[in-house]
């Protein structure tokens, strides 16, 4: 079998177990299986190379490429490819969402919201903890679970990203920003490559 052939099917599999898990009330423990099955298609690096997924370019620190996604634009799944550097502010998904790293460290922090959320554009965090997504490990994220991103390993990273509704869908996330205690609608950030090409 060659590799495209068995992405193709390392995929298909992916993709039925987090059906099966998500089909009814999305929680913690069925996340858990997502997730568990997320990480063991990202050990198979071979299958997320270089030469199929290369690296951003110029002053890029971001390239993002769409490995599959239902025609309803639901189990979104995504290669991101980070250089050192990047950082994505804390944000939620409104969606469930896995995340699982092929190479590379990434480092994850994770937040409250502590205000009620009643006053347009105003909110406020308290860190709750961090978590390092390196080979072998991985996050999953309810749709209210807020986190952030920030990529310091120097050779930067390979990670899957799964959600519930592809990105492009999600036009209710919320970004924030802890020195001003404000929120806005988040935006997509780099456009996604449908393809390796």
């Amino acid at each position: 079998m060659n590799t495209e052939n068995e992405r193709q099917a390392a995929v298909s599999r992916f993709i039925d177990i987090a059906k099966h898990q998500t089909a009814g009330e999305v929680n913690r423990e069925n996340l858990d299986v997502v997730l568990g099955a997320l990480i063991d298609i990202a050990s198979h690096t071979k299958l997320w190379s270089e030469n199929d997924y290369p690296p951003p370019e110029g002053d890029e620190l971001q390239a993002r490429y769409l490995i599959h996604q239902e025609p309803d634009s639901t189990y979104a799944l995504y290669l991101n490819v980070m250089r050192p550097g990047k950082k994505i502010v804390p944000h939620n998904h409104t969606t469930w969402a896995c995340i699982a790293a092929v190479e590379g460290t990434e480092s994850n922090y994770l937040y409250e919201r502590t205000d009620d959320g009643d006053k347009p554009g105003y909110a406020t965090l308290e860190q709750t903890g961090e978590k390092q997504i390196g080979p072998g490990k991985g996050i999953a994220l309810l749709a209210d679970d807020i986190h952030a991103v920030r990529i310091h390993d120097e050779d930067g990273i390979r990670h899957l990203h799964m959600y519930g509704l592809a990105l492009e869908k999600l036009d209710k996330r919320i970004a924030f920003d802890m020195e001003n205690n404000s929120c806005n609608i988040m935006s997509v950030g780099v456009k996604t490559r449908q393809s390796a090409s």
